[in-house]
C-alpha cells in the first residue's frame, strides 16, 4: 500500500518556493524537494535517489517535517553540522580590527590578504566573515551634510512642492549640465556578443563641450530643454524666457532651483519682478542638496543611457543626438516620484550630523 505523506496547501506553497529558489542554502532546497515527492507519492527510497541521499536520511526529514512543520525544514540540529574551523573569538577579532584599526603599512582599508596574514586564516576564511556580517571596506560612498543655516526650512519648501503641489500652477526643477562634452572615441567600438560586453577605446578626442539647460514638470515627466555655448546669467534668463513662453499663461509657474550665482543674479531679479512675471516663484534648495532637485535624477538618465558611452564628431553633432533623445524622452515622459516626507529627512539629517559630530570629537581627543 503506498503511503503519501499528507502535505497542508499552505505548506506546499512554502516547500515549492523553497524548491525553485537560488538563494536558499543547498541543504534546504533538496529538503524541500524531498518532501514534496514524498507528498506526491514516491516512496522513500525512489525520493532518495531522485535527491541523492540514503533513505535513511529521507526518513528523519520526514520525521523532522512531521514534528516541526515547514519551519524545520533545512534546520540544522543543536551539535550536529560543520564544526567552526576557527575560534569564535578570532572571528569576532578579525569584524572588531575591520571595523576600527588600519593595516601597518598606512594602506586606507583590509583586504582580505593583509587581514588574513594578519590572524593567520585563509583569505577565503575573512571573506565569509565579512560577507556573513555584511562588510565591505574596499566600498566607499560619497556624502556632504548641508551646512545652509535655513537648511529645514528650504527642505521643507521644495519637499512640500513635490508631494503637495499647488493647483493651477505647474512645477519644474531647473538646472544646468555644464560642460557637457562631444567626446569622439579614437577607435570604432566593438559591438555587444555573447559572453563579451561592448568596448569602447579608453583614450578620446575633445570637440568643445555645451551647455544643457533643462526644466523638468514634476507631475508630467516632460522635458524642456535648451543648449547654449554657456551658462552665464543671460543664457539663464533666456531660458527663463523660453519656459515662459512654453507655460500657458494661466498657469503659475514655481521654480525648483540651487543657489548658483547666475539665479540669482540682479538682472534675473529684475525681469523676475515685472508685473506680466509675477507668475513665476523661485524655491531655492538648500546648499550641498542637489539630490533633492529632481532633474538631476534625468540628467543621470541622460548620461548613462546616451551620452556616456556614444562618440561626437562635433558639438553639433552633440546637441542634435541630446535633442533627438529628448524628443523620445518626452514622447512617453516618466514623472519621478517622490516618497520621503521632510520629517523623515530631517530626522535623517540630524542623525548624520550628530555621528559626525561624533567622529570629529574622537579625531581631536586623539
Amino acid at each position: 500500500m503506498l503511503h503519501i505523506m499528507e502535505v497542508t496547501a499552505e505548506d506546499r506553497a512554502v516547500l515549492e518556493r523553497l524548491a525553485r529558489s537560488q538563494v536558499e542554502p543547498h541543504r534546504k532546497v533538496v529538503q524541500a524537494r524531498a518532501l514534496l515527492l514524498l507528498a506526491d507519492g514516491v516512496s522513500i527510497r525512489g525520493t532518495a535517489r531522485q535527491v541523492g541521499t540514503w533513505p535513511k536520511t529521507v526518513m528523519c526529514w520526514r520525521d523532522r517535517f512531521r514534528a516541526g512543520g515547514v519551519q524545520a525544514v533545512g534546520v540544522i540540529a543543536a551539535g550536529r553540522g560543520r564544526k567552526p574551523q576557527i575560534p569564535a573569538s578570532t572571528v569576532e577579532a578579525i569584524v572588531s580590527d575591520t571595523l576600527t584599526t588600519l593595516p601597518d603599512d598606512d594602506s586606507t582599508h583590509w583586504t582580505t590578504r593583509s587581514m588574513a596574514r594578519r590572524f593567520g586564516v585563509g583569505k577565503d576564511t575573512v571573506a565569509r566573515i565579512w560577507r556573513a556580517r555584511r562588510l565591505r571596506p574596499w566600498l566607499v560612498e560619497t556624502f556632504k551634510l548641508s551646512n545652509d543655516p535655513d537648511f529645514e526650512a528650504k527642505l521643507v519648501d521644495v519637499v512640500g512642492l513635490y508631494l503637495d503641489p499647488p493647483e493651477r500652477a505647474v512645477v519644474l526643477c531647473v538646472d544646468e549640465k555644464t560642460q557637457t562634452q562631444a567626446l569622439d572615441r579614437t577607435q570604432p567600438s566593438l559591438p555587444l556578443k555573447p559572453g563579451r560586453a561592448g568596448t569602447m577605446t579608453h583614450d578620446y578626442r575633445r570637440h568643445g563641450t555645451t551647455d544643457l539647460f533643462a526644466a523638468l514638470d514634476v507631475a508630467t515627466g516632460e522635458v524642456l530643454t535648451d543648449c547654449r555655448p554657456r551658462h552665464t546669467h543671460q543664457e539663464f534668463l533666456a531660458f527663463l524666457k523660453l519656459i515662459d513662453l512654453h507655460i500657458p499663461r494661466h498657469l503659475d509657474v514655481h521654480l525648483v532651483l540651487d543657489n548658483l550665482s547666475t539665479h540669482k543674479h540682479e538682472d534675473v531679479a529684475k525681469w523676475l519682478a515685472h508685473p506680466k512675471r509675477t507668475r513665476f516663484h523661485l524655491h531655492f534648495t538648500p546648499t550641498s542638496s542637489s539630490w533633492l532637485n529632481l532633474v538631476e535624477h534625468w540628467f543621470r538618465q541622460l548620461t548613462t543611457r546616451r551620452l556616456r558611452r556614444g562618440s561626437f564628431h562635433s558639438i553639433d553633432q552633440l546637441i542634435d543626438a541630446i535633442e533627438l533623445w529628448v524628443e523620445h524622452w518626452n514622447d512617453d515622459p516618466k514623472p519621478f516620484i517622490w516618497h520621503k516626507t521632510a520629517e523623515e529627512i530631517i530626522t535623517r539629517v540630524r542623525r548624520g550630523r550628530a555621528a559626525l559630530t561624533a567622529v570629529t570629537n574622537s579625531a581631536t581627543h586623539h
